[in-house]
């Protein structure tokens, strides 16, 4: 089993939608006995709250539903229950870097490494933002989504 954590600050709107993205397209490969997906706050902000109603909605007209994910924020051990860390953004990356265990850093990796097409390295908060933000954002993970699971398929054989 590969295991993949995806970390934005709140954990409600970037990482649980890249969790959510990210597992229906794993299980539309036949691969959900394989690769489980999680996601995470580097912040305790939202702990124990659905993702924002605006990313679920925005998701839901995806086919994605995401109502049974819950915020949670990231610890050290994930560093050991994890094969890979994917920060949403740079501040994450550094949050986490700072969290990682000496030997553990092979597994932490920038979201949009996984998308380089769109030339950014940051996934953008569409908090505070209107509601195309949060399309574009969903169109972003798609894509980093579609390049993690590239990778994971190659290591899986």
């Amino acid at each position: 089993m590969i295991n993949v954590l995806f970390v934005c600050t709140g954990n409600i709107c970037r990482s649980p939608t890249a969790e959510g993205v990210f597992r229906s397209m794993v299980a539309a490969e036949g691969l959900a006995g394989r690769i489980a997906a999680d996601s995470a706050g580097t912040h305790n902000y939202h702990v124990g709250e659905p993702p924002d109603s605006r990313s679920m909605e925005a998701a839901l007209r995806r086919g994605i539903d995401m109502a049974d994910l819950r915020a949670r924020k990231v610890g050290s051990a994930d560093f050991e229950r994890f094969d890979l860390i994917l920060a949403m953004d740079r501040s994450h990356h550094d949050i986490l870097s700072r969290l990682c265990p000496k030997g553990r850093e092979d597994r932490l990796a920038l979201f949009m490494a996984f998308a380089p097409d769109w030339g950014l390295q940051d996934v953008p908060d569409p908090y505070y933002g209107g509601d195309d933000g949060f399309e574009r954002v969903l169109d972003m993970i798609e894509d980093g989504s579609r390049g993690v699971l590239r990778l994971l398929r190659a290591r899986l054989g």
